[in-house]
């Protein structure tokens, strides 16, 4: 991750406090400052909303409300910071934030109505995972349940169908290094692979080829770091990540899709399906370049 802070985006509902509960956890095991952050609407160019200086200062204030309410839920620990910002929209207003507070990841909730324990896509979150440029930690339903005190336990990344190291695995790395949490490489290679596959690919049954993209990843790793590899089996992605053991607090990352544009995200079909079966918070990677 770029920044060394993590920017929460909060509202007073049960999705923002699942997000203020993994950006509590993540910055406390990345031993970093969490800045919890509410967005209203600008009122410039906006006609809808009233611009009276009182209705103006009520919002604010209603808002400022929220955040100590939050905090103060927290035991308003070090370390955690509210701040009010105002933007044309939401997703915006995170993105900015993030850079003025240079922030390595943006914390959004998920839960929205879906099942407990999943992910279900927001507008905020799914702009966010379609343009953000910097890597956005998705809290599923439920993630204000987790204890504290569970910190990281352990950091899953999704490998890809192509072998070597990338920004993900180097970003998977830093997380595990700085939360002193396992690492472990996910490979669903051998899954739901699409009728386009490389011919290097059919070549190989799924499963021997997802193993060996996982030790061509591990032989990749930094010295000194090492990491479990599992493969992914199951009739379809979401069968296969249901089947996968997760631990209570872990994370999962995965990498943007090779659609998306350079240090931008862009949430690709299978990220999308992992996310539906995924029980754990995912963070979604953006590219840093063109060959990345």
């Amino acid at each position: 991750m770029s920044g060394d802070r993590v920017v929460v985006g909060y509202t007073a509902t049960d999705a923002g406090a699942d997000a203020l509960a993994l950006g509590a956890r993540l910055g406390a095991a990345l031993g970093t400052s969490v800045h919890v952050v509410v967005v209203l609407p600008s009122p410039q160019g906006n006609v809808s909303i009233p611009t009276a200086a009182s209705y103006d200062r009520l919002v604010e204030d209603t808002a400022r409300g929220w955040l100590r309410d939050a905090l103060a839920r927290l035991g308003d620990p070090a370390g955690i910071r509210g701040h009010v910002r105002y933007a044309h929209d939401v997703s915006d207003g995170l993105v900015a934030a993030a850079d003025e507070f240079g922030a390595g990841v943006i914390v959004v909730g998920t839960g929205g109505g879906g099942p407990r324990g999943r992910h279900r896509l927001g507008t905020t979150a799914e702009e966010l995972v379609h343009s953000a440029p910097v890597p956005v930690a998705l809290a599923p339903e439920g993630a204000r349940d987790v204890d504290p005190s569970v910190g990281l336990p352990r950091v899953t990344a999704a490998i890809g169908t192509r072998p070597g190291a990338d920004v993900l695995l180097d970003t998977a790395v830093a997380v595990s290094r700085r939360a002193k949490a396992p690492l472990r490489l996910l490979s669903l290679a051998g899954v739901d692979l699409p009728d386009r596959i490389d011919a290097s690919l059919t070549r190989l049954t799924g499963h021997a080829h997802a193993e060996s993209v996982l030790e061509s990843v591990r032989a990749d790793l930094p010295a000194g770091i090492a990491a479990e590899a599992v493969v992914g089996t199951g009739s379809d992605i979401e069968d296969a990540v249901s089947r996968i053991e997760w631990e209570p607090g872990e994370i999962a990352l995965v990498g943007s899709s090779r659609l998306a544009q350079p240090r931008r995200l862009f949430l690709g079909s299978t990220a999308g399906r992992i996310l539906r079966a995924l029980p754990v918070p995912m963070i979604v990677v953006p590219r840093t370049s063109e060959a990345s």
